[in-house]
C-alpha cells in the first residue's frame, strides 16, 4: 500500500472526547485508511462501522443514549464509513462523546459539505476535519525513487493518480477502472448531493471545463452552450466542487486596475478523470494540450502538498487585461509566490507587471525539470 501523508497526523488527532472527519471523493482510498489506522491501535478496542448499513444507520440516528450506550460498550474508538448517509449524525456524535467518557470518534465520507456541517455545528471545538485527495506526488517520493517517479510521470498525466488506477498493471485496465470511477462513483455522488437527476447535464458541463483548463470561463458562455441558465451552472459547479471533481481559483487584485478577477478558473483533482470525461487518453506526443495537462497537474499537486503539510495560505491565479498572466499565486506570510507551468520552459520570465508591482513576490517555474521538489 501507497503510505498516505495524513495517516500520522490522524493517529495523533484520535483522542477521547473528539471527533475527526476524513472527507474526499470515493475511490481514493478512505476506507483503506480507516483499516490502516485501525490496525496501527494494535490491540486497542475499535468499533469499526458502515454508514450505508441500515442496522447501523438506525442505531446511530436514533438520538437514544441508552442504544448508543449499548452499541458502543466495551470500546475506545469508534469508526464509520460513509457516515454522511445517517441522518442527524452530528448529534448523534455529540451524544456520545458528551456521555459516553474515554470514547473517540472517526468518520469518513464522501459529501464533504453536508457532513461537516451536520458534524461541526453540534461539536464546535471538538472536531477536526482533514482532506483526503487521489495519491499525491508528495505521497510518490516517500513510494517510488526519483529515477521511478521521472518514469512515470507522463503514465500519471494522461491516467492520473487514483489509488486503484496507479497502481493496475495494464493501460486497459487503467481505462476501464477511470470509466468506473466517471460513470459510477463520481456521478452518483452528485447526483445524490441535491436530488439531481440530469447527468447528461453534468457530463456536458465538465467536458466543457475540461477545455478551458488555465481559462477564465464565463458562466453566461457554459449556460448558452448547455441551453440552461447561469445560475443552473454556477450551482451544478458549486456541486463539482464540493464533491471533488473540480476546484476554483480566483483572479488576485491588489493594486492595479487592470488586474483582471471577474470569473474562476477551473481545474480536475485528477488528471485521468479528466481525460475520461473527453475520453482522451492519447500520449504526450499525440496531443495538443500537453500545456493543459501539465498545468493542471501542477497546480493540483502543489495544492495537495499545501494542504497535507497545513502550509495555510491564499491560493489564486493573476492576470491583467492585455493577457499577462501568472498560472498559479501563493499568498502567504506578506509576500507572493508566483509559479507558471511550462512544459517546456525555454526564455520564460515573470510578467513585469507583477514583479513591479509587487516587490517582494518570488517566482518560479515548474517544468519537468524541477517539478520534483516544488509539487511533491
Amino acid at each position: 500500500m501507497i503510505p498516505r501523508f495524513i495517516e500520522n497526523q490522524i493517529l495523533s488527532s484520535l483522542k477521547a472526547g473528539k471527533v475527526i472527519g476524513l472527507f474526499g471523493a470515493r475511490r481514493t482510498g478512505k476506507t483503506v485508511l480507516m483499516n490502516s489506522v485501525k490496525e496501527k491501535l494494535k490491540n486497542k478496542p475499535v468499533l469499526m462501522v458502515n454508514g450505508e448499513n441500515l442496522d447501523v444507520l438506525e442505531i446511530l440516528s436514533s438520538q437514544m443514549l441508552s442504544i448508543l450506550e449499548k452499541f458502543t460498550a466495551g470500546y475506545k474508538y469508534l469508526f464509520i464509513d460513509e457516515a454522511q448517509k445517517i441522518p442527524n449524525i452530528g448529534l448523534n456524535l455529540k451524544l456520545i462523546v458528551d456521555n459516553i467518557p474515554g470514547i473517540s470518534v472517526f468518520v469518513s465520507g464522501s459529501s464533504s459539505f453536508d457532513l461537516k456541517n451536520k458534524i461541526g455545528e453540534p461539536l464546535v471545538e471538538r472536531s477536526k476535519f482533514y482532506y483526503f485527495y487521489p495519491i499525491s506526488q508528495l505521497e510518490l517520493n516517500n513510494y517510488q525513487d526519483f529515477l521511478k517517479n521521472k518514469e512515470n510521470l507522463e503514465d500519471r498525466l494522461i491516467y492520473g493518480m487514483y489509488p486503484q488506477v496507479l497502481t493496475a498493471k495494464s493501460l486497459k485496465e487503467k481505462k476501464e477502472l477511470l470509466e468506473s470511477i466517471r460513470d459510477g462513483y463520481l456521478l452518483r455522488d452528485i447526483l445524490q448531493l441535491d436530488n439531481l437527476k440530469n447527468s447528461l447535464f453534468i457530463f456536458n458541463l465538465l467536458r466543457l471545463i475540461a477545455f478551458q483548463i488555465g481559462n477564465d470561463i464565463s458562466y453566461s458562455e457554459l449556460a448558452n452552450n448547455l441551453n440552461a441558465n447561469k445560475k443552473t451552472v454556477m450551482r451544478y459547479l458549486e456541486l463539482l466542487e464540493k464533491s471533488y471533481v473540480l476546484f476554483s481559483l480566483y483572479g488576485f487584485s491588489r493594486n492595479l486596475r487592470k488586474e483582471y478577477t471577474k470569473t474562476p478558473r477551473y481545474y480536475f483533482w485528477d488528471n485521468g478523470v479528466r481525460n475520461a470525461i473527453i475520453s482522451n487518453y492519447n500520449s504526450i506526443t499525440m496531443r495538443d494540450d500537453i500545456g493543459k495537462l501539465w498545468e493542471n497537474y501542477c497546480i493540483s499537486e502543489r495544492i495537495k502538498k499545501l494542504n497535507y503539510k497545513n502550509i495555510h495560505c491564499n491560493k489564486y491565479f493573476w492576470r491583467t487585461y492585455d493577457q499577462k498572466e501568472v498560472d498559479f499565486v501563493e499568498e502567504r506570510a506578506g509576500c507572493l509566490w508566483g509559479f507558471e507551468c511550462k512544459w517546456k520552459a525555454k526564455g520564460v520570465k515573470p510578467p513585469k507587471d507583477f514583479v513591479e508591482t509587487y516587490k517582494n513576490s518570488k517566482f518560479t517555474v515548474i517544468t519537468k525539470d524541477n517539478y520534483f521538489d516544488i509539487i511533491g
